[in-house]
């Protein structure tokens, strides 16, 4: 890709975002509550939204994808056939490294899913938990603060 090329391709990029900008495009926001939120903090009105439901099935198909990696792991007859002498050393050797790499790689990855897992599922109760505070919180302030008029006297 020639010099120029490059730069006409980063200029069509910059107007598309302008335009996209002056257009009001939001992607994976809610438009920010009127008169809430302040310059760019955490708090709110600042246009993001959580359901613990969410998170819960995140975290349950993080632990369902380690296991379809499970089924889908190298089959270990499949590398005791390239060895040696049923094929050359070099190739025996190849396919024995390879089968511990993969096998290295597939418990890292099954380990770091089980760990996001973990997390979404914390960070799940940490959001309900936090939610009941707020809850329990209205309720008492409008338990101690509130006045009962009668249906006649309204």
């Amino acid at each position: 890709m020639a010099w120029e090329e490059w730069e006409q391709l980063k200029a069509a990029a910059a107007e598309r975002h302008a335009a996209a900008a002056a257009s009001g495009m939001r992607l994976n926001q809610v438009a920010p509550e009127p008169g809430g939120g302040g310059a760019g903090g955490l708090g709110p009105g600042d246009g993001f939204r959580v359901k613990h439901q969410s998170l819960d099935g995140s975290s349950h198909l993080l632990i369902e994808l380690a296991g379809l990696l499970y089924e889908g792991r190298p089959d270990g007859d499949l590398c005791t056939t390239a060895r040696a002498p049923r094929s050359h050393p070099d190739v025996a050797e190849k396919v024995d490294r390879f089968a511990r790499f993969a096998d290295d790689q597939y418990q890292d990855l099954t380990s770091l899913l089980a760990a996001l897992s973990t997390r979404l599922r914390d960070t799940k109760s940490n959001y309900v938990s936090y939610d009941g505070e707020v809850a329990g919180g209205m309720m008492n302030a409008l338990l101690e603060t509130g006045v009962y008029v009668p249906p006649e006297k309204r």
